[in-house]
């Protein structure tokens, strides 16, 4: 769920951080920048976006499973043993 605050946020003017790339790194997106005809900023806050968004399933994932049962590890492998999966 996502607070108005939050989406509000997203549409005021961009802000400027100072990040530091490996130098391999770096070259790789400024040439994919060049081949994509897109700025580094572009290309770096779609992939943070994507890793929040991937952050937010996640989370959801959790909450639906929270009433789950907790298996032990140790239980998990003696199963895994006894069904010959191991």
């Amino acid at each position: 769920m996502t607070s108005k605050r939050y989406d509000a946020g997203m549409k005021t003017q961009p802000k400027r951080a100072t990040v530091y790339f490996d130098a391999a790194l770096h070259r790789a997106l400024r040439v994919k920048a060049a081949v994509t005809d897109r700025s580094l900023s572009e290309i770096v806050n779609a992939a943070v976006k994507q890793s929040m968004a991937e952050d937010a399933e996640d989370l959801a994932a959790f909450k639906a499973r929270a009433s789950e049962p907790n298996l032990a590890f140790e239980a998990v492998l003696k199963d895994l043993r006894q069904s010959g999966k191991l």
